[in-house]
C-alpha cells in the first residue's frame, strides 16, 4: 500500500487517542509505550533534545488513520539505555570517526522489552522497517540500535541487515499463589530462610510499609519519592534521569498503572519504590533512600511488589536490568534482544564477530543460571 510517512518531532503531532489506539492493538502492549508515560518523558525535559534525546518517531497512515509507528530518537550519548555500546563508541572515536548522533529506539531509562514496530498488520509493519531502513541510509547517522524489542520483532530487523545481540534479565512468575508464604514453599530451604529473615531485619528495625495507589498518591507523596530518588543517585554520584515534573505527570495521566511503596520510621518517610504495572505485568522499579536500613530496599523493591502481584493475580513481575541477586528472591533469567546496524562496513564487520562471541558467552551464562534455579522443582 502507498502508505503516507511522517517524521514526526512531537507526539502531539499524531495525538493520544491514535497513538493509544495503535499500542493497545500489538499483541503485549505495556505502559512504557503509552502516550501518557511518553509525553511526560518528553514535557518534563527528562528525554528531550536539551538532554540529548531527539524525538524523530517514524508514523505511517493510511488516509488519516495511524498504521505503524517506531518510537525513534536521534542521541548525542548512550546514556539511559541499559544496552551498552560505550566500547563502540570508544573505538570510533579512536579511529578518528564521529558515533554521535546515532539512532535509538528505546523507552528512555527503561530497560523492558516490549513491541517497538507497533503496527496494524503485518504488511504495516513490514512498510515500517523499510522506511526506517530508508531513513537511517539517508541520514549522517552512524548507527542505529532497537532495544529490547521481542524476538519475533528482532528477528524481522535481522532480515532487513540488523545484528542482533542477547542479554539476560530476571522475571518473576506467578504460580497461582494464594500469599506470599505459598511462594516462599516452593523455594529451597536456604532461599526461604534468607528471605524471611531479610523481611525481619525491616521488621525489627523498626520500619513500616504502605503501599500505595496511583489513584490514592498525593503531591506529598510524588515530593517524597523524588527525595529519596535523588537522594540515592547522589549518594552513588550519578545524575538522577527523572524530575519530579515527570513523576507529577504520569500520577496524573496514569494513576491506574502505578504502586508507590512507602517505608517510615519513628513517624518520618525515610525510603519509597515505584513500579509500574497492568493487569498481566509488572515492572520494576524506581527507588530511593534518605536514610539506610539493611534490606529495605529488598523489601520495598522486591517482597512488597512481590506480594501485591499475588494479591492482584498478576502473572510476572520484570525485574529491571541486570542483577543475579534476583534469582535468589525467586526470579529466573529471561533472553533478551537488541538489533543493531552501522554504516561503517569494517566497523559492521568487527562487531558482527563480537556479537557471535558474545552471543556464545551469554549462552553459557543462561545454562549455568537455568542450573542455579531457586525453587525446589523446576517451574
Amino acid at each position: 500500500m502507498n502508505y503516507r510517512t511522517h517524521i514526526v518531532s512531537s507526539l502531539s503531532e499524531i495525538g493520544q487517542t491514535q497513538w493509544d489506539a495503535l499500542v493497545n492493538a500489538q499483541d503485549d502492549p505495556n505502559p512504557f509505550l503509552s502516550y501518557a508515560f511518553l509525553d511526560a518523558l518528553h514535557e518534563s525535559g527528562s528525554a528531550a533534545p536539551e538532554s540529548g534525546w531527539q524525538p524523530q518517531f517514524i508514523a505511517l497512515f493510511d488516509g488519516e488513520q495511524l498504521v505503524a509507528a517506531l518510537p525513534l530518537y536521534v542521541k548525542g550519548h548512550s546514556y539511559g539505555e541499559y544496552v551498552f555500546d560505550w566500547a563502540w563508541a570508544d573505538a570510533y572515536h579512536r579511529h578518528g570517526l564521529e558515533y554521535y548522533p546515532k539512532l535509538l529506539s528505546a523507552i528512555p531509562f527503561t530497560p523492558v522489552a516490549g513491541p517497538r514496530l507497533l503496527a496494524r498488520d503485518a504488511q504495516a509493519r513490514s512498510a515500517l522497517v523499510d522506511v526506517l531502513v530508508a531513513t537511517q541510509g539517508a541520514t549522517e547517522v552512524s548507527s542505529t540500535h532497537v532495544l529490547f524489542p521481542p524476538e519475533e520483532q528482532a528477528q524481522q530487523l535481522q532480515e532487513a541487515g540488523f545484528m542482533l545481540r542477547s542479554g539476560v534479565q530476571f522475571h518473576w512468575l506467578n504460580g497461582g499463589y494464594a500469599t506470599f508464604d505459598d511462594f516462599l514453599a516452593t523455594l529451597e530451604q536456604k532461599k526461604r530462610k534468607n528471605i524471611r529473615a531479610e523481611r525481619r531485619k525491616v521488621r525489627e528495625a523498626g520500619v513500616s510499609l504502605r503501599r500505595v495507589r496511583g489513584r490514592d498518591a498525593l503531591d506529598a507523596d510524588w515530593v517524597l519519592f523524588n527525595r529519596c530518588y535523588r537522594h540515592t543517585y547522589k549518594a552513588h554520584y550519578s545524575t538522577p534521569y527523572l524530575n519530579l515534573d515527570f513523576f507529577r505527570r504520569i500520577g496524573s495521566t496514569m494513576p491506574d498503572n502505578i504502586l508507590l511503596v512507602i517505608a517510615s520510621r519513628a513517624g518520618r518517610d525515610i525510603a519509597a519504590s515505584l513500579v509500574i504495572h497492568n493487569e498481566r505485568t509488572l515492572f520494576g522499579r524506581y527507588w530511593g533512600e534518605l536514610e539506610h536500613v539493611p534490606c529495605l530496599h529488598f523489601e520495598a523493591s522486591y517482597y512488597q511488589p512481590l506480594e501485591f502481584c499475588i494479591e492482584q493475580g498478576i502473572k510476572t513481575f520484570e525485574g529491571g536490568a541486570q542483577g543475579e541477586h534476583k534469582m535468589a528472591r525467586g526470579f529466573l533469567p529471561t533472553r533478551t534482544w537488541s538489533a543493531h546496524w552501522l554504516a561503517h562496513p569494517s566497523f559492521a564487520d568487527a562487531i558482527e564477530r563480537f556479537l557471535e562471541r558474545e552471543k556464545g558467552g551469554i549462552d553459557d551464562y543462561l545454562d549455568e543460571l537455568n542450573e542455579r534455579s531457586p525453587f525446589k522443582e523446576a517451574p
